[in-house]
């Protein structure tokens, strides 16, 4: 059979459109790459910064973070930051070579997704809330509030800084003996209010914050529920103590030991002779 004669150039229009081909083809596995990237950073950044930084980085707590960034590599200096903290201020190391909870490569996708706001932003990608696993919580009558409501609530917007448990991290340690006898009602002034001068932000709706009344009562139930909490007591009128030996068999002894001490004395009296 005859081979068919081809130009150089039917050959070249080949090489052509197979680069094109395979061209498009890494194109869109980087598109991939990158929308997964995008996806896992907005997923990590809600879980761990969205509570101070605010939903679309414009800062709360936290530094505002949807901005242009002074830096020739600004991934390298958000990386840096996540990584290592920022020293003398609250902001911690996120990565597990620091202590913290992120592996590089989450650092990496976190570090994207912020970088995306630079460029129109990308949207929040809003997990369902991963509550603790807690046994069920007996509220405390003297405390308003809901504490099974107040712990989904906590692991919404608190254990971030405060820790899962209330053991502490950035933020104060909450699992503790608080001082005074309605301990309940500092902490909600706390919360409500925050702590001027710190990164402790207020977190009543009055006030600018995302918790109603009612929430806040629900968070203070739970918080006064850690372990090594102080259960808050009703102030009350006491009278002064009896001594325990006076109740019970204590009584009957000492009624018994009496009436022996009278008999002898009046038998000692009886043989007394007469003068």
């Amino acid at each position: 059979m005859q081979m068919l004669k081809t130009s150089p150039r039917f050959w070249l229009g080949i090489i052509m459109a197979a680069s094109l081909l395979a061209a498009a083809h890494l194109s869109a596995r980087a598109q991939s790459g990158s929308d997964q990237k995008l996806v896992e950073g907005a997923y990590i950044y809600a879980q761990n910064c969205a509570v101070c930084h605010g939903p679309n980085g414009e800062g709360r707590a936290g530094a505002t973070l949807a901005k242009d960034w002074p830096s020739i590599r600004p991934d390298l200096t958000v990386k840096t930051i996540i990584e290592n903290g920022v020293p003398g201020s609250l902001m911690p190391a996120w990565s597990q070579v620091k202590g913290g909870p992120l592996s590089s490569e989450q650092i990496d996708s976190l570090v994207y997704y912020i970088l995306s706001w630079q460029t129109g932003g990308a949207e929040l990608v809003t997990p369902a809330p991963t509550a603790t696993r807690r046994p069920p919580i007996i509220p405390i009558p003297e405390v308003e509030g809901d504490p099974n409501l107040g712990a989904l609530l906590y692991d919404q917007n608190c254990q971030m800084c405060h820790g899962p448990n209330g053991e502490g991290r950035v933020g104060a340690t909450l699992a503790q003996d608080w001082p005074g006898i309605r301990p309940d009602l500092s902490i909600k002034a706390t919360i409500m209010d925050g702590v001027p001068g710190s990164l402790m932000p207020a977190w009543v709706q009055s006030n600018g914050g995302p918790l109603s009344d009612s929430e806040i009562n629900d968070l203070v139930a739970f918080i006064i529920s850690l372990p090594n909490a102080v259960t808050p007591v009703e102030s009350t009128e006491t009278s002064e103590p009896q001594p325990t030996w006076l109740t019970g068999w204590g009584g009957v002894l000492l009624f018994l030991l009496l009436l022996i001490v009278i008999l002898m004395a009046a038998w000692l009296i009886q043989r007394k002779p007469a003068a």
